[in-house]
Order: structure tokens, then sequence, then C-alpha cells
């Protein structure tokens, strides 16, 4: 448990958060949306410091990221809580948990034990630590003292985030940031509010702000009757291409029965259909869950040649050489670092 950062004291032993777009208001001992920021004797606490509920080496393709060191590990680290409440999760038995009550979900491992762990599995590809599983936003204080520490050690720092936080932080955590993937769940309003139990505008804002000071890629999964019709998908792709550019790696997801949301798993015409649109003005796009590996691989926007083959969740043959150019017709690719060559 450590001193949340981000909120100011008002009268009666209340407090009030700024971390995240619902600057809640918190009665004495009472939880923010998140369950993980509590009201202790006027003081906001972060109850998931230092406690992980998730420690696994990964591929960098799982989370997902596959312009950003193609071919590497990445130690991947969750805990409890998140700022959405969203009806389709996929990870709710953490994301909609709190230390407070669910406290055999977790372990104890500090910032510096994180670094010494990603250390240790540099001779196993490891480039640094992701923040994932749940929301890292709402993990902010250890997120911020740990992505420090690995900077210093000389490894990378991913985010995996829906984006919903406000700017002050953002931009405080952003200098240690090397790379994120952002859950865009739709363009509608109406879908984050109902469906998600937040805002579109923050998370827009975020995307924007955090093109500029990292590589970023955006994960959009399709939910059948929800965010599947032609006209979510163009409002999307077309969002992306006016406000990031052609070049940002675009992640479709099939969507599949989970939490509170029992609509149908989503139609490979959905999928087929998002790909062909997002492929007529994006470079890179790709579609994740489903078996297709023709979705999955990165051809040159230049000659059309695969530049990188992948597996499931890997890299198997990476075509590009120095200058992050195609080994065949010389386009320089948007990548970030190569770890096979």
């Amino acid at each position: 448990m450590k001193e949340a950062m981000y909120y100011e004291k008002l009268n009666e032993n209340k407090v009030q958060c700024h971390l995240c777009p619902h600057n809640c208001l918190i009665a004495k001992d009472k939880l923010g949306i998140c369950r993980n920021r509590k009201n202790i004797d006027g003081i906001l606490y972060s109850l998931n410091y230092a406690k992980v509920s998730s420690v696994n080496l990964d591929p960098i393709e799982k989370k997902p990221l596959y312009h950003f060191y193609p071919g590497s590990n990445i130690l991947s680290l969750g805990t409890l809580g998140c700022n959405l409440g969203c009806l389709f999760c996929q990870n709710y038995n953490i994301s909609q948990a709190s230390v407070g009550e669910n406290s055999d979900l977790v372990d104890d491992l500090t910032p510096e034990d994180a670094v010494k762990l990603a250390l240790k599995y540099k001779n196993s590809g490891n480039i640094g630590i992701a923040y994932t599983y749940n929301e890292p936003f709402m993990w902010y204080e250890y997120v911020y003292d740990t992505a420090r520490l690995i900077k210093k050690a000389g490894l990378k720092n991913v985010l995996v985030t829906n984006g919903f936080v406000n700017e002050a932080p953002l931009l405080d955590i952003l200098p240690f940031i090397d790379a994120a993937n952002i859950d865009l769940k739709s363009m509608s309003a109406d879908f984050y509010e109902k469906l998600c139990r937040a805002k579109l505008q923050p998370v827009l804002n975020t995307i924007k702000m955090m093109k500029e000071k990292c590589h970023i890629e955006l994960t959009n999964l399709v939910i059948t009757n929800k965010n599947d019709s032609e006209e979510d998908i163009k409002n999307l792709v077309d969002w992306i291409y006016n406000n990031l550019g052609k070049d940002t790696p675009l992640h479709f997801s099939a969507y599949r029965p989970c939490y509170k949301m029992n609509e149908k798993s989503t139609n490979e015409k959905k999928l087929e259909f998002a790909y062909d649109y997002a492929s007529k003005k994006l470079n890179f796009v790709y579609v994740g869950n489903i078996n297709n590996p023709d979705w999955s691989d990165t051809f040159c926007p230049g000659c059309g040649a695969a530049v990188i083959k992948r597996g499931y969740m890997d890299t198997e043959e990476i075509n590009i050489k120095e200058e992050n150019k195609c080994a065949k017709c010389g386009y320089k690719i948007n990548i970030r670092g190569l770890a096979l060559h």
C-alpha cells in the first residue's frame, strides 16, 4: 500500500482522485471505481502497489505489438483493478477485483525485484517489462516507480491500456514509456457509456498524446451487434487515418462470449470486411484470435512482399534490412527495433 498520486483532500475526510476522467469523489473508508484506491482517514492510498496477480515472459506479439522489437520477449506484469466496467471483459476475474477483498490473488513484487527479474530474463530475449492484463494506469504509482528503474537499467517499458487517464499523469509517465497498445473499443460515445461505463473522448485524447511520445499500436475488439457494422468499422479506420496516419498498426480481434455479454462470436465475414476496408487506408492491419495466417503477417507497402511472417503469437521470419527497410524493395517500414535478422 502506498499513498496515491494525483488526488486532493477535501472537507469531512473526503478526497477526490484525479488519476482518470472519473475523478472519483471518495468518502472515508470507501473505494474509487477502480476498486484499488481507498480513502483511509482522509488520505488516498493505492492498495495494489507492489501487488502482482500475473507474472509471465511473453512474446511481444502477444500484447499485441507487431512493430516493436518483433521476435523478442517481454516480462509481463499485472495486478488487480480497472477503471472501466466493460460487460465483455476478458480478464474480469482480475480487472473487477480488489486487493482488499481478493488478497489471495496477488503476491508481492517490489519495483526493485521486478527490475532484477527483467534483467534475469535478458538471456531469454527479454527487452523489458509490459504492464498488462488489467489496466496499468490503475497501478500508476507502481508502474511509475518501476518504469523509471527499468529505464535506468537500459530496458524498455510497454503499456497495454484502455487509455482512460487524465492528461497530467499521462504526460508525467510518458518519458519512461517506449511503446503502448491502446484499446480503442469503438468510435461511439454511446458504446463507451453503456458497455464500458466510461467516455470516448478522453481515450481519443490519450491516443493522440501517446502518438507524439512513443510507439503505439491500436486494438479493436469486434463485438457482434455492438460495434461490428460497416459504419462502425469505417468510422474507426477513418479516424485513425485522419488523426494518426496510415502507418499506425491496427489490430482487429475476434470477440468470444465472456463475463456479462453473451452475443455470438464474431462473424468472420465481419472481420474480412474490417481487414479489407482498413487495408485500403492503413498500411499495417492485422486480425487476431482467429485462424488465418495471412492476417498476422506484415506486408511491405511498397512492393507487397511479406517482410515479417508470424506463427501463433510469435515471429518466424523477418525480411527487413538495416534502417528498417524492406529487403526486397527498400521501402522503410514502421518498425521500432529488430530482435531477429
